[in-house]
């Protein structure tokens, strides 16, 4: 199983409340609309950050992140490269998301503590 995390960040015309709302109510349900999605997501999880500052820390940079899980590196492409994702999500992806401020990496898990 591989893992493909997504460190999102949103348009900077949008405030966070709106990036969550949109992300949540709007994109999740047409992201999972997609045939390709249906067939090769395993597991599909958000998260969004909360307004908490840290001593020490620098100030958050991302307003989310979107955890998904595929059986394999194949799928993750197979997913990403159909025409149906990249006719219907790639637009909507646009629509709320900075895509060149957000972050990503392809990886497997290993469970310390479960």
């Amino acid at each position: 199983m591989v893992k493909f995390t997504i460190l999102l960040k949103r348009k900077p015309s949008l405030t966070h409340d709106q990036f969550v709302e949109h992300h949540r109510n709007i994109h999740a349900d047409l992201f999972m609309s997609v045939a390709v999605v249906k067939a090769t997501v395993r597991r599909y999880v958000q998260q969004h950050a909360l307004p908490v500052e840290l001593p020490g820390m620098p100030p958050v940079k991302y307003d989310g992140v979107t955890e998904l899980w595929f059986d394999d590196v194949e799928a993750l492409e197979r997913c990403f490269s159909d025409s149906e994702y990249l006719q219907r999500i790639r637009p909507d992806e646009e629509s709320f998301l900075d895509l060149h401020g957000c972050d990503f990496i392809v990886s497997r898990e290993n469970v310390v503590k479960a």
